[in-house]
């Protein structure tokens, strides 16, 4: 087994825009079980309960987005479903088990469509790529990153 930290985590809603979950800590680990399984340990404020509840409780996978070690990395995505919920006085540990759903994220790609799409052209577009990607700012095909 190989064990990272998490640098963020954000939640593809049903809807498609993406919600970021706040990290006090994580971690994610690669199983190497010969099925390709992934755990990811996010602990978190205690105010996504109720979210993490009701998305345990659906029959539906629960899509993810990690960005391991530095900020610099893409995000990697996740096919998960919730395998616990653990309280602590201020803070919640969730426990996702899944699969990395592609094996390398056209992060830089989806950005730029993003920002080509907003009207950026010429030499303003060269720089907002450039600060968007220093700043890994989130965006998956044309979706917003909610909070």
């Amino acid at each position: 087994m190989k064990s990272f930290k998490i640098v963020s985590l954000q939640v593809i809603l049903s809807d498609g825009n993406i919600k970021d979950i706040v990290l006090e800590d994580g971690l994610i680990i690669n199983k190497e079980d010969g099925k390709k399984t992934w755990l990811i340990e996010a602990y978190i404020s205690k105010e996504y309960y109720d979210f993490f509840r009701t998305a345990q409780q659906s029959p539906d996978d629960l899509n993810v987005q990690v960005v391991i070690t530095h900020e610099s990395n893409d995000p990697a995505p996740f096919s998960t479903h919730i395998r616990g919920i653990k309280q602590f006085e201020n803070h919640i540990s969730v426990l996702l088990e899944g699969f990395l759903k592609v094996k390398r994220s056209n992060y830089a790609e989806l950005l730029l469509s993003d920002i080509v799409r907003e009207g950026f052209t010429g030499e303003e577009l060269i720089e907002e790529f450039k600060n968007r990607m220093k700043k890994r700012i989130k965006y998956v095909a044309s979706k917003k990153v909610q909070e």
